[in-house]
């Protein structure tokens, strides 16, 4: 019996066409991710580093929590799974932002206002190598200077944000 976890698979449309094993997933396929934008009351933005052994963009920076959603998931039931496991984030309300596709992705963005140092984050470590909190200007220098730090997909949203 196979028990690797399996995927959503949608259409063009987001309309739901099938599911696939993660590892069966194919250019040609179209799944869901969740995401999770953090800033504090300062408009600081928490972002993680993607842990070092990630198969996918290992060290880069990305949103705080983000996943690939289950099949037995909607975006929001795997945004508050990931918040918890990734990060400990847990009683807050996430408000839903806006949703963009990818090539093979569609990502559905939740937005949460957090005022706690980055001591009281609870890591999964094999997920996230470290967060940290980045003021705009932080931001708008490291997007001009050092893009390859981020994620395509984070450049594109906080240039499409702040530059």
């Amino acid at each position: 019996m196979n028990t690797e976890i399996t995927q959503i698979i949608v259409n063009e449309h987001d309309e739901i066409i099938g599911h696939k094993i993660r590892s069966e997933i194919t250019s040609e396929d179209i799944y869901r991710v969740s995401a999770l934008d953090v800033r504090n009351s300062d408009g600081d933005i928490l972002l993680a580093q993607r842990w070092f052994l990630k198969k996918k963009w290992p060290w880069k920076r990305s949103v705080a929590v983000a996943g690939t959603v289950d099949t037995w998931e909607s975006y929001e039931d795997n945004i508050y799974k990931e918040a918890e496991e990734e990060i400990g984030l847990t009683w807050y309300v996430f408000q839903e932002i806006d949703k963009n596709r990818r090539p093979n992705y569609f990502s559905q963005y939740y937005s949460v206002i957090v005022d706690k140092p980055i001591r009281e984050f609870v890591l999964e470590e094999w997920q996230v190598a470290n967060l940290r909190w980045f003021s705009i200007e932080e931001i708008k220098h490291l997007l001009v200077h050092s893009p390859w730090i981020f994620l395509s997909s984070l450049v594109d949203r906080l240039t499409k944000e702040f530059l």
